[in-house]
């Protein structure tokens, strides 16, 4: 597994797709993946993460928060519906509100989770990417087994792209994990992406397949 497949370092592709002038626009540069995150308060965490969904998704959902050690994840609020929030970090200075449906709380996250906590710790991407493959071929994270969204409409995000450049918000947007979709199982034909920056497919045909669905406004809670 690559260590820049969305199901690891999911942020960066949407910010691929920014217009450079955008990326330039931001003077300052985060610079280092990972490094020493941003820490906040419980209460204002989970508000900010709850805001990566709309309330009748997030409201109910479990809130993952930064522990004190700057390195894991702990419960921060337990949740009924099988939904999981969280802010997530891949890069010191960025904030990533995501809240994810059932499937992908089970599936996408223990991932993604795994992932970032391990880059805090001070793992390099090669060690990141032979945990994750064994933990795929040991049973311990699996692929979603149908279509798992995660949400990430929050006005909130403070994103970083591939370049280290901090970039502010993006767009709001769901992201469609399927694995093994095509473009033509979606009737598309030719290349690029299947309409503008509106709606792209990454990874087209393999476990990681993912749809990125631009969404017109944040919806916070």
């Amino acid at each position: 597994m690559r260590p820049s497949s969305p199901f690891a370092l999911h942020p960066f592709l949407a910010l691929v797709l920014l217009a450079p002038a955008a990326a330039g626009a931001q003077s300052a540069a985060a610079g280092v993946r990972y490094g020493d995150p941003i820490r906040l308060p419980p209460a204002e965490e989970i508000a900010l993460a709850r805001s990566a969904a709309p309330a009748s998704v997030s409201a109910e959902a479990t809130v993952l928060v930064l522990a004190e050690d700057a390195v894991r994840w702990e419960i921060g609020a337990r949740g009924t519906n099988g939904a999981t929030c969280w802010v997530s970090r891949t890069w010191a200075g960025s904030l990533e509100p995501h809240c994810f449906d059932p499937e992908g709380s089970r599936t996408i996250l223990p991932i993604q989770q795994r992932t970032v906590e391990m880059g805090h710790a001070g793992a390099g991407e090669a060690e990141i990417e032979r945990e994750i493959a064994a933990g795929v071929a040991e049973g311990r994270y699996r692929y979603p087994a149908r279509p798992a969204m995660s949400y990430m409409l929050s006005s909130g995000q403070k994103l970083v792209n591939d370049d280290g450049q901090a970039v502010g918000s993006w767009k709001p947007h769901l992201m469609l994990y399927w694995p093994g979709l095509t473009k033509a199982d979606l009737g598309g034909t030719g290349d690029g992406p299947l309409l503008g920056e509106s709606l792209i497919l990454v990874d087209e045909g393999t476990d990681e397949a993912c749809l990125i669905v631009v969404y017109p406004e944040f919806v916070d809670p």
